[in-house]
C-alpha cells in the first residue's frame, strides 16, 4: 500500500483556489483506489475543499480561537507537518507549495508540481524581496519527480533551471467532465456583461482590459464588466475604475465555485487577458459552462484552448478593442467557439490527470 503525504500550505492559505482544489482532487483520486492511501498534514483550516476531511481540530470553538489570526492556522499546521516528517510514516511526499521547511528532515521521495514560471519569465512584475523564486529553486533541486501542468511550463522550467528532463512529466490539469455543471445564482447580476476572473495585478493585464472596455462602453450602453474573485476591490482598484468613469459599469463578486459557474454560463464573453500563465484552468471552466472566450495570444493559451477561443495581441489595446467588439457582435462566432470548446474539453478529463499523478507516486514508492 503506497502512502502519500500531502502537506498543509495551500489548504491553510486558501479558502477557495486552483491549487488547493488540485490537491483535493488528488486526494479524492487516492480514495478511489485500493492500492494507495494518504496522509494530510492539516489540523485545522478554512479551506472549502477539505471541509469533509476528518481533521483533528474541528468545530465552532476551535474556529473562534484559530480564526482570530490567519497566522495561527499556518503555524499550527506547519508544526504538525514537521512532526509527521520526523515520523516518516509515508512513502512519497507531495507539498502543496514551495515553503522549503521540509527539505532537511525529508527522508523519502519528493514530488513537486510546478504550476507556472511566471516569476522567472516576468520578474519585473514582482517584489524584489519575495522569496518564492528561491523557495521554488530549492524544491526543484531536491525533487525526485517534477510535474509541470503544460508543455509551455516544462519548456520554461528546463530553460531556467539545470534539471534532468527525465525527471519532468507533463500532466495537464483536468476537470470533471462527467458530472453536471453545479451552479448557484448571483443576485442583481447585469443582464449583459463580460467576465474577468481572478487576480487583477501586474501580468494579469487587467488595466489594459479595462481601458479597452472604456473605449467600447459608449457603443455598448447596456454592457457591464463583472469581476469574479481576486480579492476585494482595494482603494487603488476603486480609484482606477472611477477615473475611467466606469463605477456604475463594473461589479466585483467574491464568487463560490457554483456562482462562478453561473457567471461563466451567463456571460456574453469571458475575457482572459493575462500575459502569461502556466496553464489557465479558467479556460476549462469556461469550456464546461459553454462560455465563449477571448484570450491573449500566448503560447500556453494556444496549447490549452487551441482553436476554441478568439485571440488578441497581448499588449495591443487597439487589437483588444477590435477583437472584443468583433466577438461580442458575432453570434455565429460565439456559438462556434462554444461548440469547439465542448469538443476540446474532452481532452482534459480529471480522471486522466489523477491517474497520471498516482502513477508517478507508485513509480517512486
Amino acid at each position: 500500500m503506497t502512502k502519500v503525504f500531502i502537506d498543509h500550505q495551500k489548504f491553510t492559505t486558501q479558502k477557495y483556489g486552483g491549487i488547493s482544489r488540485y490537491f483535493a482532487n488528488i486526494i479524492q483520486g487516492i480514495k478511489r483506489t485500493d492500492t494507495m492511501t494518504y496522509q494530510l498534514g492539516v489540523l485545522h483550516a478554512k479551506n472549502h475543499y477539505i471541509q469533509n476531511e476528518p481533521l483533528l481540530i474541528k468545530g465552532s470553538l476551535s474556529d473562534r480561537v484559530l480564526n482570530r489570526k490567519e497566522r495561527y492556522d499556518y503555524l499550527l499546521n506547519e508544526f504538525y507537518c514537521k512532526r509527521l516528517l520526523e515520523k516518516a510514516d509515508f512513502d512519497v511526499f507531495h507539498p502543496t507549495y514551495y515553503d522549503p521547511y521540509f527539505i532537511k528532515p525529508l527522508r523519502k521521495p519528493l514530488v513537486i508540481t510546478i504550476h507556472d514560471m511566471t516569476y522567472e519569465r516576468l520578474p519585473e512584475y514582482f517584489w524584489a524581496q519575495d522569496p518564492l523564486t528561491q523557495q521554488k529553486r530549492l524544491n526543484i533541486d531536491r525533487a525526485d519527480s517534477i510535474i509541470t501542468i503544460s508543455n509551455t511550463t516544462r519548456k520554461d522550467l528546463l530553460n531556467f533551471f539545470d534539471v534532468d528532463p527525465k525527471k519532468v512529466s507533463v500532466i495537464y490539469h483536468g476537470i470533471d467532465i462527467e458530472s453536471p455543471l453545479q451552479t448557484a445564482p448571483v443576485a442583481n447580476l447585469p443582464e449583459q456583461y463580460v467576465l474577468f476572473v481572478g487576480d487583477r495585478s501586474g501580468y494579469k493585464n487587467f488595466y489594459l482590459f479595462l481601458n479597452a472596455f472604456r473605449q467600447l462602453a459608449p457603443r455598448f450602453p447596456d454592457l457591464h464588466v463583472v469581476l469574479a474573485g481576486g480579492g476585494k476591490l482595494e482603494i487603488a482598484d476603486r480609484e482606477f475604475i472611477q477615473r475611467l468613469g466606469l463605477t456604475d459599469r463594473v461589479r466585483h463578486i467574491n464568487a463560490t465555485d457554483e456562482q462562478l459557474n453561473f457567471l461563466y454560463q451567463n456571460t456574453q464573453l469571458f475575457v482572459y487577458p493575462s500575459l502569461y500563465e502556466g496553464f489557465g484552468l479558467p479556460i476549462l471552466e469556461a469550456f464546461k459552462a459553454k462560455s465563449p472566450m477571448l484570450l491573449s495570444d500566448t503560447e500556453c493559451f494556444r496549447e490549452v484552448a487551441a482553436d476554441a477561443a478568439a485571440y488578441f495581441k497581448p499588449t495591443d489595446m487597439d487589437d483588444l478593442i477590435d477583437k472584443l467588439e468583433a466577438t461580442l457582435t458575432n453570434s455565429a462566432l460565439k456559438a462556434e467557439l462554444v461548440k469547439k470548446g465542448t469538443k476540446r474539453l474532452a481532452d482534459f478529463a480529471l480522471q486522466k490527470s489523477i491517474d497520471q499523478t498516482l502513477a508517478i507516486y507508485k513509480s517512486l514508492a
